[in-house]
């Protein structure tokens, strides 16, 4: 004996980020947030991939500065987490030459926390700025943040009947 289920119900008073404008299921809501991680140091990738993959975070990580440019063009990822110093392309030229093709959310990491270096990040194109160490919750708020207002913006778009640039 086969079971068709036909109808389900959903509380909205528990699950309202799940349903779109229509009280239809957002299936952008229940996949993992595609992260896009831009850093030379594999031992930090790494790091970050463990932290952030039970989290409901989709990794892919690029090494170098034109690897991750190449990356967000081809792949489109939900956020970027880019490291401010890199060999190859800092990241605030990372993050400029992804705004030519992009609004994707940009989290820019970096050991410096000089005063000036947060309003040159900022000034760049980027989103958000963390000074490594940083406590892996204080990260996964900032992209959760990032993921949600990615979101609301695509939503916003679709509705107005724009296309998405993300």
């Amino acid at each position: 004996m086969e079971a068709t289920i036909t109808h389900f119900m959903v509380d909205t008073q528990s699950t309202p980020m799940l349903l779109n404008h229509n009280n239809h299921v957002d299936i952008k809501a229940l996949t993992p947030t595609k992260v896009l991680i831009v850093d030379d140091d594999t031992d930090t990738t790494d790091l970050l991939k463990i932290i952030l993959e039970p989290n409901d975070f989709e990794v892919i990580i690029a090494n170098t500065g034109k690897q991750g440019i190449e990356l967000a063009h081809s792949l489109d990822p939900d956020i970027m987490v880019v490291d401010l110093l890199m060999p190859d392309m800092d990241g605030l030229n990372v993050c400029r030459s992804v705004r030519q093709f992009s609004n994707i959310p940009i989290l820019i990491l970096s050991a410096v926390s000089k005063p000036n270096v947060a309003e040159e990040v900022l000034n760049s194109g980027a989103d958000d700025f963390l000074v490594k160490p940083m406590s892996r919750n204080v990260l996964i708020a900032s992209l959760n943040r990032l993921a949600r207002r990615a979101r609301a913006e695509t939503k916003a778009q679709l509705a107005n009947g724009n296309g998405v640039n993300h």
